[in-house]
């Protein structure tokens, strides 16, 4: 597999990045990451502009911005965003642990600066091997401890355990992106696992498709389905909530398209009036925390 939905995730940091000077998230090496592929995915996105806006009249540059700011970089920068903002305020509620799941080229590993930071990156041994290659090709470095597994199976438990990370100390887990691409009770398991290894008041933070679609969340479906990673669930508010109930944890924090748009893009739709953005609708997105008994 290439792995194009997280190459394109990638890629959507790096344009944001790369053609702005004031950020919703700003991820600086992005670009380095993806190397020769930014190139690639920037003119398959280009020789895509029919499919995506029909009746566009303008140039190539224009059409890809446009692709980039409506299509493809909302719902990632506002997920990256939002995560790393809550990540910042866990650690000063004393957390030394990072878990990030279905990390892809997350580059989180690559800007932290935090030596007391433990983090560790779990997705498939392909995946985790082919970025390792590109940090290495790019000559930077990575503070995270690999854990190559599959989250659909149970042995990612212990073989994190086995890369040092500490079950009674408290951490922080991102689950970007996840949630579309497992089945309910996939997705439950997985909640229910997170929660077995994981300290009392450590918190997780993810997004979820709401079953309030918008033409945009529509788009991205089908795009998923020809990169051969289908979307597969849809959730309601009381859904989630009762799913995070059932797997230990307590809903601490719930934010639609709307809060997302005002905290996070208003300093840059301000900066930036000719390419305004917002969150996307029909994505929610969660913060919750592990039940003390």
């Amino acid at each position: 597999m290439d792995y194009m939905t997280a190459k394109v995730c990638c890629f959507a940091r790096a344009y944001h990045y790369k053609n702005n000077q004031t950020y919703i998230f700003e991820d600086s090496v992005a670009g380095e990451l993806l190397g020769n592929d930014y190139d690639e995915i920037a003119q398959n996105m280009s020789d895509g502009l029919d499919f995506f806006f029909p009746n566009f009249e303008g140039t190539m540059e224009a059409g890809l911005r446009l692709i980039v700011d409506k299509q493809l970089s909302p719902s990632v920068l506002a997920r990256s965003a939002y995560s790393e903002n809550k990540l910042a305020n866990e650690k000063k509620r004393g957390c030394k642990q990072y878990l990030i799941f279905a990390s892809g080229y997350d580059t989180f590993s690559i800007r932290n600066t935090d030596n007391l930071l433990s983090v560790y990156e779990l997705d498939l041994p392909e995946l985790l091997a082919d970025k390792v290659e590109r940090i290495e090709k790019a000559k930077m470095k990575s503070r995270a401890k690999y854990v190559p597994c599959n989250l659909a199976e149970t042995t990612w438990k212990n073989k994190l355990m086995g890369n040092g990370y500490r079950k009674e100390q408290q951490s922080f887990g991102s689950l970007l992106g996840i949630s579309y691409y497992l089945k309910k009770d996939e997705f439950r398991k997985l909640l229910t696992n997170i929660n077995d290894i994981m300290a009392e008041g450590s918190v997780i933070c993810f997004d979820y498709p709401s079953t309030n679609e918008s033409n945009e969340t529509k788009t991205n479906r089908i795009l998923a389905f020809g990169a051969g990673e289908q979307m597969k669930a849809l959730y309601s508010y009381a859904e989630i909530k009762s799913f995070l109930q059932k797997c230990g944890f307590e809903l601490l924090e719930h934010r639609n398209d709307r809060k997302i748009t005002k905290q996070y893009f208003s300093k840059y739709n301000k900066g930036n009036p000719m390419h305004r953005m917002q969150a996307p609708v029909g994505v929610a997105y969660v913060l919750a925390m592990k039940r003390t008994h």
